[in-house]
């Protein structure tokens, strides 16, 4: 049944209903990449399908539905992040990861909490950009050639006595056969003069990457001279047509236009994982680390209750934004963040600590799983890596062992253990003659041997 949508949708908005998924298929898409963790994906599918059904509301409603922000419970290494940041890719959804502990250092206190939104923007604004450049990428290509042509056969002057008919017809034969050259890449290496735009650095360049942005003021737009000179460079063709078609691309931007949907799409789609916040969980006793804290929380409080934040982009409001807390919440629990936080995050998810066979499956179910990463890794050097079924079990097991003996660190122990595992073939990949190898279970021991009889080694190195 087609869905018909209410006047008050701007056509981004629409077109983004079109990507909407069911719950049941963005548990699925989730699936393909996180092993486990099902009320997790549970909660964060009924989220993001609930923004799908507010934008059908009328807009009378549609502003009354404030998003239901999610606080995922377990310790680190078990797909908080992972969950959260793929579901902002399954719908193009600007996503910000933020250390809520990160506002407790010194100097943080009171800080500008409203720049995680000035973040949150640039992020559309970087999304959409790469959106729109796609798009014109087949229109730029077709002006960039027809620029090459004048640049290869500039239009002749008309000579005396001879029908300017004739004059075109001829120019019109020889720039079509250099146009057949120019697709079939035969006049790559031809040489020609191009302008090409300098970038320099500046101090203007310094302050902005400290922060300047966040005041609202772009220096580039107010001195645009400042942001580099042209000069004539001869070049061959081929390097000339990437600058062209990066210029021409920039030319062919309406930055207007994109602030004004990157607005829009962090305003409805707007994702912000606030991670650690257990480390800014406490109660006032009067001073201490525990008032900081306390600060913190009522800082943050207002953007994720909803508020207006002044972006370079334009007003920014929060009300719709999703924020999904995370901490291990070993020292603190819950219930100490202060009644108003607890009120805005009323969907709660614990997840589950990983084990050996989640091991097993994490290193070969998922799609971008870490034994295919190395398989393919080691392929471009036209060595074909086997795993045994033994070797995995040993490889789980293993890592299962050092979390339990060392800090917990769930799945990323699997990167540290399978680097040790794989050390020698990747370092020994471009000159090994043997290109079939199948680890086993022995060389799986051999390579962590030392790791696990070694606490302190396993310490150190994992």
């Amino acid at each position: 049944m087609p869905i018909t949508l209410p006047a008050s949708l701007s056509e981004a908005q629409a077109r983004s209903l079109d990507k909407e998924l069911t719950p049941r298929e963005i548990v699925a898409e989730l699936d393909k990449y996180i092993i486990g963790q099902k009320a997790a994906k549970k909660a964060v599918a009924i989220a993001l399908r609930n923004r799908y059904r507010r934008q059908k509301l009328p807009p009378e409603l549609a502003d009354e539905v404030a998003p239901k922000n999610i606080l995922m419970i377990g310790p680190t290494g078990v797909g908080k992040t992972e969950i959260s940041r793929r579901l902002a890719r399954l719908t193009s959804s600007p996503f910000l990861k933020i250390e809520a502990s990160k506002f407790t250092e010194v100097g943080y206190v009171g800080r500008d909490v409203e720049s995680m939104i000035r973040d949150l923007v640039q992020i559309a604004v970087s999304l959409i950009k790469s959106e729109k450049i796609e798009e014109i990428l087949p229109k730029a290509e077709r002006n960039v050639e027809e620029k090459l042509l004048d640049l290869l056969l500039p239009p002749p002057p008309r000579k005396p006595g001879t029908p300017p008919e004739d004059d075109q017809l001829q120019f019109r034969e020889t720039r079509e056969k250099l146009r057949r050259q120019l697709q079939t890449g035969l006049l790559d290496d031809r040489m020609v003069d191009i302008e090409v735009k300098e970038r320099f650095s500046s101090p203007f360049e310094i302050f902005s990457s400290q922060g300047v942005e966040e005041i609202g003021i772009q220096i580039q737009e107010i001195f645009p001279g400042l942001g580099g000179r042209t000069k004539r460079r001869k070049v061959k063709l081929k390097e000339a047509r990437e600058y062209l078609i990066e210029d021409e691309q920039q030319r062919l931007i309406d930055m207007d236009q994109i602030n004004r949907q990157a607005v829009e799409r962090v305003e409805h789609s707007g994702i912000i994982f606030l991670d650690e916040i257990d480390k800014i969980s406490g109660r006032e006793s009067g001073h201490g680390p525990e008032v900081s804290r306390e600060g913190v929380q009522r800082d943050l409080l207002p953007i994720i209750e909803g508020t207006t934040v002044n972006t370079r982009s334009g007003l920014v409001k929060t009300d719709h934004i999703l924020f999904i807390g995370a901490g291990a919440f070993h020292v603190t629990k819950p219930a100490d963040l202060i009644p108003e936080m607890q009120g805005r995050f009323p969907i709660r998810v614990e997840l589950d600590s990983l084990d050996k066979n989640d091991f097993i499956r994490i290193l070969t179910e998922p799609e971008n799983a870490l034994l295919k990463q190395y398989q393919a890794l080691m392929a471009t050097e036209g060595v074909k890596i086997k795993f045994a079924k033994e070797a995995v079990e040993e490889i789980a097991d293993i890592a299962e062992k050092v979390n339990e003996v060392n800090e917990n660190i769930g799945a990323r122990r699997l990167h540290t253990v399978m680097e040790k595992v794989m050390e020698d073939i990747s370092f020994s990949a471009p000159n090994i003659r043997k290109k079939n190898i199948t680890i086993d279970r022995a060389y799986v021991h051999k390579q962590l041997k030392d790791i696990v009889e070694d606490e302190d080694l396993s310490r150190f190195i994992l």
